[in-house]
């Protein structure tokens, strides 16, 4: 990264300093040998030999981003959205771990179209201890040999943990992200749009969909309290930096059609449990995520989830839980919007700085090489 010939923008000194002192934690939080951004050579690109149109997209993704033809490993299971645990570890680890070994310069994984989605509990465990997981948040462990299943493991890239004393390092962990939809033609699209957005810039409005009135300063909040007041604080970033036109919502009804005439080029919002509401039109590179429990327990069956719905409507990237995941597994989303449109990070570098959790429910989807360009700025 050459900060030195960035432009500044258009804020005030105070707050253009703590956007200054945001980003230097994020280099700090990551492994201090690797460069940033994320770049095509350190990608492995993970595809399965048996969903038909699995490998072709990987090919096609390779090609489009300029990863070398060796990142690629093959899989050969089920093309299912769900694997069992014994699957998991004796099919998809083995392969991608021994790549990994061979090539220590790889830092992010993709997963695509045709990988299972979710990893199934083991039969003989209790269905109170929550051993399931989404397969990709599971894979960003893949070099670790041995580590509990029972719920979550904390994310040392996580800017909260900075300051913790954890057991798994950052050197422990590979950044996952999917290419995946309800159709590999919403894939191809995906992949193309969020080259688009690079080149041209990424336009729209950004929403983001609180339930209530910003709570006073000072006040210590956890739960939803705290993710709510955090679609305040992420709106008023953008508003303030004039990154974006804003729009936020702060009520118990949520953006309904016909209020958002202008197309969303990020959104946030909660809670209308898998019950997408079509409000928006989505801008070439669009970047969104709804909080609720169960917006991606499928990409590519019935239902109205909010992750499948985004991407069929036109979306580039969206992240959302394979199961019930607690308000607080979700990424935060001041830092994850602050940092993605900063632009100095790609996809996938703010999501892992953005997420508490891994080895849990979370998943990424859209290209993790995307770095979102805002070149008109307001």
């Amino acid at each position: 990264m050459d900060a030195g010939i960035r432009h500044k923008h258009p804020c005030c000194p105070a707050l253009w300093l703590r956007v200054v002192v945001l980003v230097c934690l994020v280099m700090l939080s990551l492994p201090a040998s690797r460069s940033m951004a994320l770049t095509p050579d350190e990608v492995l690109v993970v595809a399965n030999r048996n969903a038909a149109k699995s490998p072709g997209l990987a090919r096609f993704y390779m090609e489009q981003r300029g990863i070398p033809g060796q990142n690629l490993v093959l899989l050969w299971m089920t093309d299912k959205e769900t694997c069992t645990r014994e699957a998991y570890d004796k099919k998809a680890v083995p392969p991608v771990r021994r790549f990994l070994k061979a090539h220590p310069e790889i830092r992010a994984l993709v997963t695509l179209f045709g990988v299972p989605l979710k990893i199934a509990p083991p039969a003989n465990q209790p269905k109170d201890k929550n051993y399931g997981a989404a397969f990709d948040s599971e894979l960003a462990l893949v070099n670790l040999e041995n580590y509990p299943l029972n719920y979550w493991q904390p994310n040392p890239f996580y800017l909260g943990n900075r300051k913790k004393e954890l057991k798994i390092a950052k050197g422990d962990v590979m950044m996952v992200s999917r290419l995946d939809a309800p159709s590999a033609g919403i894939v191809r699209r995906m992949i193309k749009d969020g080259i688009k957005a690079e080149k041209t810039g990424l336009k729209g409005t950004a929403y983001f969909d609180a339930r209530w009135p910003q709570p006073e300063k000072g006040k210590k909040l956890t739960g939803y309290a705290f993710y709510d007041n955090s679609l305040h604080k992420t709106a008023r970033f953008h508003e303030k930096k004039k990154i974006l036109p804003v729009k936020l919502n702060h009520t118990q009804d949520l953006f309904q059609p016909g209020q958002a005439s202008d197309a969303a080029a990020l959104y946030c919002g909660w809670y209308s449990l898998a019950r997408y509401i079509d409000a928006f039109d989505w801008a070439t590179g669009a970047v969104g995520y709804h909080m609720a429990s169960s917006e991606c327990t499928t990409l590519r069956g019935k239902g109205n989830t909010w992750c499948k719905r985004m991407l069929e409507e036109g979306a580039a990237a969206t992240i959302g839980p394979v199961g019930e995941p607690y308000i607080q597994a979700f990424p935060v989303p001041e830092i994850f919007f602050n940092l993605l449109t900063e632009g100095y990070l790609t996809l996938a570098e703010a999501y892992y700085v953005s997420l508490p959790y891994l080895s849990w429910k979370m998943v990424l989807v859209g290209d993790p090489l995307y770095r979102v360009n805002l070149k008109n700025r307001m």
